[in-house]
């Protein structure tokens, strides 16, 4: 049976051009391996998750375009944030001074990321994607997670919402932007927040709902796996910029909340993404050997790039497209690995 492939990008702001362009480059190695270059990034797995940022990158990959194939190239996924990044995190100097970052109200309007989500997906649905997915959010009026999931969008209208309102709603970092107020194709309202308050690594959460599926109907081939368990499994798991910001005891000793507000995020999102990776480690670790090194987990150097979620400055867009290019450089080989794996469960 050929093994279920998964792959899974962390939440992160402007740097998921870290992510994308490393996708990029593996799109482009697995096209010339596989002598097609027809074939786009979301055709070569079975099931992608993303939170935030990596939500966005997800639904970029998912959306179909001719003949149930993916409708976008992992080139035209990136150049959302090269090419328009600048006007996600944009405002104007008197929005910078009443929102006193962040802490009186949201630092953006969620209006021009929006209006992009809605350009680069239209009215599509999440029913609609090539494979399966998991895309998180979380619901602050009923207070419960949400994972939006194309299986559970094609059984039952309730679960089926547009691809531009996934979008807004995964990214909808607190501080950041508004929450998303939107509603499912059935007419079901939901006040939505970043799922990377409680998942910014998504790559558990897609191995447990992969759990449950029966691959072999969603995609059309009775040689995938239903319900694969680990040894079923290839995860390939991207960060989005490893962050190592100091946070030292005498600037903290005496920090109140307005202080403890930032650096709660960071930790958050940083501590999550680790904690996430050690488990899925662990868990390999406890098959036979031959499946052991199917998780990868890909968390490149920022290099000369901002931390910050929202410094989306030519420069630091830059920055954050060279971080990712000098780790392709760095690993070529390992990405060369990944996409022979991938490739013999095609």
């Amino acid at each position: 049976m050929k093994k279920i492939r998964i792959l899974s990008i962390d939440g992160g702001g402007i740097r998921g051009i870290i992510p994308g362009t490393i996708l990029m480059q593996l799109e482009k190695i697995l096209q010339k391996m596989d002598n097609n270059s027809s074939c786009k990034l979301g055709d070569y797995f079975d099931m992608i998750a993303g939170t935030s940022t990596g939500g966005i990158l997800s639904c970029l990959y998912l959306v179909p375009g001719e003949n149930g194939k993916a409708r976008y190239s992992a080139q035209e996924a990136l150049d959302l944030y090269l090419k328009k990044g600048h006007v996600i995190f944009d405002r104007p100097l008197i929005e910078k001074i009443t929102s006193a970052g962040g802490i009186i109200h949201e630092r953006y309007s969620a209006g021009p990321l929006y209006g992009l989500l809605k350009h680069y997906f239209g009215e599509e649905t999440l029913d609609n994607f090539i494979k399966p997915s998991l895309i998180t959010s979380y619901e602050i009026t009923d207070r419960n997670a949400i994972f939006f999931t194309s299986t559970d969008a094609r059984e039952n209208a309730l679960y089926n919402f547009k691809v531009a309102d996934v979008a807004r709603a995964t990214s909808a970092a607190p501080t950041y932007f508004p929450p998303a107020h939107i509603e499912s194709v059935s007419g079901q309202s939901f006040t939505l927040v970043d799922g990377g308050m409680y998942a910014n690594n998504p790559a558990l959460c897609a191995y447990a709902e992969a759990r449950k599926i029966d691959f072999s109907k969603f995609l059309n081939d009775p040689e995938k796996t239903n319900k694969p368990s680990a040894k079923d499994m290839i995860i390939l798991s991207l960060g989005t910029g490893s962050v190592k910001k100091k946070y030292s005891y005498k600037h903290f000793e005496h920090a109140g909340e307005i202080q403890w507000l930032e650096p709660v995020i960071d930790i958050l999102m940083s501590g999550n993404s680790e904690t996430v990776s050690y488990q899925l480690t662990q868990m390999f670790l406890t098959l036979d050997k031959e499946n052991q090194d199917n998780y990868y987990r890909v968390e490149p150097g920022l290099k000369e790039a901002c931390s910050e979620m929202d410094i989306a400055t030519p420069e630091n867009i830059s920055n954050l497209y060279q971080a990712g290019l000098t780790y392709v450089h760095d690993n070529f080989s390992k990405l060369e690995k990944i996409a022979r794996v991938l490739l013999e469960h095609q």
